[in-house]
């Protein structure tokens, strides 16, 4: 079991959320993943990570598998610019690369928002830490765990 794993796994225990980590082939996307787990592409919690361009530190965005952050919405939550966090930052931040980041377990502590599409669904599917593993989790125990500020950021929304 990897490192990261080990620490998403040792984070869910410790938020007693009762959940098995799945592991999965071929899911490096949202959509990859829906089709895998064979659940709507929405269930699907993406973790993007953006970095504040005053501040230097990570901010996460859960965002619903079919959906876009809105750069402009999501400045405005972070109050300060933001750019794409590149894989470096993305590791040495969060603890986790590119494709596999989960909403727990950072290295470091991480302000998140979460999209509030997520809370139409009883189940999610989030990253465990690697891009081939995924845990079950619901909405409400999601944005407790992650400490993420439930907020309108998406594309579109109006």
């Amino acid at each position: 079991m990897s490192k990261s794993l080990k620490r998403v796994r040792a984070a869910l225990d410790a938020a007693g959320i009762e959940t098995t980590i799945q592991e999965t082939s071929n899911a490096r996307t949202a959509a990859e993943a829906a089709a895998v787990i064979g659940c709507k592409i929405d269930q699907i919690a993406k973790s993007i990570i953006f970095v504040g361009q005053d501040s230097g530190r990570a901010v996460l965005f859960l965002t619903a598998g079919g959906q876009q952050v809105s750069l402009e919405r999501a400045q405005l939550l972070a109050r300060e610019p933001l750019g794409r966090a590149d894989a470096a930052t993305v590791r040495a931040q969060t603890g986790f690369a590119i494709g596999g980041v989960s909403p727990v377990g950072h290295i470091a502590e991480t302000r998140a928002f979460m999209d509030q599409t997520l809370f139409q669904f009883d189940q999610l599917w989030a990253a465990a830490g690697t891009p081939n593993h995924v845990f079950s989790v619901s909405p409400m125990d999601l944005q407790k765990i992650s400490a993420a500020e439930p907020s309108d950021f998406i594309e579109g929304f109006k």
